[in-house]
């Protein structure tokens, strides 16, 4: 049996920047959006696994798929990922997964996305287990990439 665990808008960051701070050796989320407000919550906790030495991996939309708003939002928190150390990998033809492979031993998925939600109702599960993170990973074939 594993652990997983529920959580809704008003309790996965607190939870999910809990697990982010304590990424030894990777962390990979796919957010098809990227919002200035969200990012300026989470920027603290990627400065800080930067400087750990932690990789960390975008997988995101392609900014010119987004409205003009999130077009504008996107292109310049991509650029402000690169620009710390990030590993941005752009997705073309509407991408919409949400999710997050910590240390290959914590799975993230549902339907919030990480790295732009505010105020949307959302539902995502934590699933602590080595093996069903390395199924993810394997099923997504991102040993393409990383």
């Amino acid at each position: 049996m594993h652990n997983s665990s529920l959580f809704d808008e008003t309790t996965f960051y607190k939870q999910f920047s809990k697990d982010l701070r304590s990424c030894k050796t990777e962390v990979i989320i796919e957010s098809p959006f990227i919002t200035s407000d969200r990012m300026a919550t989470l920027y603290p906790i990627f400065e800080k696994l930067i400087q750990r030495k932690v990789n960390v991996y975008v997988i995101t939309r392609d900014p010119s798929e987004h409205s003009d708003v999130y077009k504008k939002q996107s292109e310049a928190e991509i650029q402000r990922f690169e620009s710390l150390g990030v590993q941005v990998f752009i997705c073309l033809g509407n991408h919409h997964r949400k999710l997050a492979i910590l240390d290959r031993k914590i799975l993230w998925e549902g339907s919030l996305n990480i790295l732009s939600q505010m105020k949307s109702r959302e539902i995502m599960r934590r699933i602590e287990k080595k093996e069903t993170a390395g199924e993810m990973f394997r099923f997504l074939k991102l040993e393409r990439f990383i």
